[in-house]
C-alpha cells in the first residue's frame, strides 16, 4: 500500500496525471505557449462556426426550446457546412472567466447550477439572459469547503423533488475528510455522508441521480491503493444511497453504501436510456478506462489496470485508452453515445454503445487541443451539450477568457438526437 499523502503534498509519484503534464513537455504533452496562442486564436476566430468532426452516423439537429419557454439568449453562432461521413457540431461560449468549473446541475427552470472546485462558490448560470448571453451570478459560497490539490468543492446534483424540496446535493473537501451534504441555497450544509477519504490526489467526487431514484457518488482511493478493495472504506468506490445518505435498498450488502468497489479515481458517470450505468476511470500509467458499471462489481485496482488477464474475478473495461490520450473526468450520454471530457488529452471522446451495453465501432475524438483541458460534460435539458474546460486547475495553460462553459449542438449529419 502506498503512504497516504497530506491535503497540501505536491509530491508527483501518485499523481499520474500532474507529473505527466509536467515531464511530458517534448512528448505531445500539456500545450506549449507558442502553439497555444496559435490555436487560441483560431479558437476565437472560429468561434460559433461549425467544427467538422469525424464521427458515426445518426441524425441530431438544433434542440428544441426548453419547457420553460423560449430558448436561452445565446450567443448566435455562424453556420458551417456538411460534409458527408462528418459529424457538424456547434460550438458556443455561454460563460468565461470562471475558476475550475467542476460540476453541473441543471434546475427545473432551465437554468443550471455550476460549482467551482477552488473558490467553493456555487454559481447559477441562466436561464435569465442579455444582450450578451446567460446571466451568471453567485449563489452561495461555502465556509467549510476546504481547497487543495484535487480536493475542494466539486460534485453537485439537483433533487429530483426540487421544486418542492429547494434542495440541492454536493460534494466537497473538508480538512478532515470528504463528504456529501444536501443545501437549500442560502442555508448551510446539513452532511448526510462524512469520512469519504481525503488526500492531495484521488478524491473522486462525482454525483448524480440515477433512474432508480438514488443517489449515486463516486470515491477515489486517496492515494491509499488497499483502500479499493476494501469493503469496510468508502475510498475507491461508487456509492449508492438514499436522499439521507442512508445505504439504499438493493444495494450488495445491507447496510453499506457501497454499490461498485476496485476503482482508483472515478469522476464521471452517467446512465443510458435502458439504465445502464458507465464510469470514466482514471488509470495509473497506462490504461485510462470506461466500464459499464454493476451491482456488486469489482473493477481490479490496484491489481489490474486495463482490460485483466482474464478469470472472472474483475470486471474488464469497456473502452481503454493510453494515458496521453484520455484522463477522463466527466461523462454524459447522448442516446447510444457515452462522452467522456478528458483533461491530459485536451478532447472529448465518443463511444457508441450497444443496445447490451457493448461498444459499436471505434471511439470518436472530438475537439482535440482546441480548448485545453476539459473537466465536465453534461447533457442539458434542451438536448444540447455542456462542457468545462479546467485550464485553472494548477496543470493548464490558462488563457484569456479560461475557464468557460461551451454548448455543444451537433449537426443533422452528426451523432445525437434524431
Amino acid at each position: 500500500m502506498s503512504a497516504h499523502l497530506p491535503r497540501h503534498h505536491r509530491d508527483l509519484r501518485n499523481d499520474r496525471d500532474l507529473r505527466t503534464d509536467r515531464d511530458l513537455r517534448n512528448h505531445g504533452g500539456p500545450r506549449q505557449h507558442g502553439s497555444l496562442g496559435r490555436r487560441r486564436g483560431l479558437r476565437l476566430t472560429a468561434l460559433g462556426t461549425a467544427l467538422l468532426l469525424a464521427a458515426g452516423a445518426c441524425s441530431f439537429g438544433e434542440p428544441d426550446p426548453d419547457p420553460a419557454g423560449r430558448p436561452p439568449n445565446l450567443p448566435t453562432p455562424s453556420a458551417g457546412a456538411s460534409q458527408s461521413g462528418a459529424a457538424e457540431v456547434t460550438v458556443t461560449e455561454i460563460a468565461t472567466g470562471l475558476q475550475v468549473p467542476w460540476g453541473v446541475a441543471f434546475l427545473p427552470d432551465g437554468g443550471a447550477l455550476v460549482t467551482e472546485r477552488d473558490t467553493a462558490r456555487i454559481l447559477q448560470v441562466g436561464p435569465e439572459s442579455d444582450a450578451d448571453g446567460l446571466r451568471v451570478r453567485t449563489v452561495a459560497t461555502l465556509d467549510e469547503v476546504d481547497a487543495a490539490g484535487e480536493g475542494g468543492l466539486m460534485g453537485i446534483a439537483v433533487s429530483p423533488g426540487y421544486e418542492r424540496d429547494q434542495t440541492v446535493y454536493i460534494y466537497y473537501s473538508t480538512e478532515r475528510d470528504n463528504r456529501i451534504a444536501r443545501l437549500r441555497l442560502g442555508g448551510e450544509p446539513e452532511p448526510i455522508v462524512t469520512g469519504i477519504p481525503l488526500s492531495g490526489i484521488h478524491n473522486g467526487g462525482r454525483l448524480g441521480f440515477g433512474p432508480d431514484g438514488f443517489l449515486y457518488a463516486s470515491t477515489g482511493d486517496a492515494s491509499e491503493r488497499g483502500l479499493a478493495q476494501d469493503p469496510a472504506s468508502l475510498g475507491g468506490k461508487i456509492l449508492r444511497m438514499t436522499g439521507a445518505g442512508k445505504p439504499a435498498k438493493g444495494n450488495p450488502t445491507a447496510g453499506s453504501l457501497v454499490w461498485s468497489l476496485g476503482h482508483r479515481n472515478v469522476q464521471g458517470f452517467a446512465w443510458d436510456a435502458d439504465g445502464r450505468m458507465y464510469a470514466t476511470e482514471f488509470g495509473q500509467n497506462t490504461w485510462d478506462e470506461v466500464n459499464l458499471i454493476k451491482r456488486g462489481g469489482n473493477y481490479g485496482w490496484p491489481q489490474v489496470e486495463g482490460i485483466g488477464s482474464g478469470g472472472g474475478e474483475f470486471v474488464d473495461p469497456i473502452v481503454q485508452w493510453g494515458t496521453s490520450e484520455a484522463s477522463c473526468s466527466g461523462a454524459a450520454m447522448l442516446e447510444r453515445h457515452f462522452l467522456a471530457a478528458c483533461l491530459r488529452g485536451e478532447r472529448i471522446w465518443m463511444v457508441e454503445t450497444t443496445a447490451q451495453g457493448g461498444v459499436l465501432g471505434q471511439p470518436q475524438e472530438l475537439l482535440t487541443g482546441e480548448y485545453g483541458r476539459l473537466r465536465t460534460v453534461v447533457a442539458a435539458p434542451d438536448g444540447s451539450i455542456w462542457l468545462t474546460t479546467s485550464n485553472h486547475d494548477g496543470r493548464g495553460t490558462p488563457q484569456p477568457g479560461d475557464d468557460r462553459i461551451l454548448r455543444l449542438v451537433f449537426g443533422d449529419s452528426g451523432t445525437g438526437r434524431s
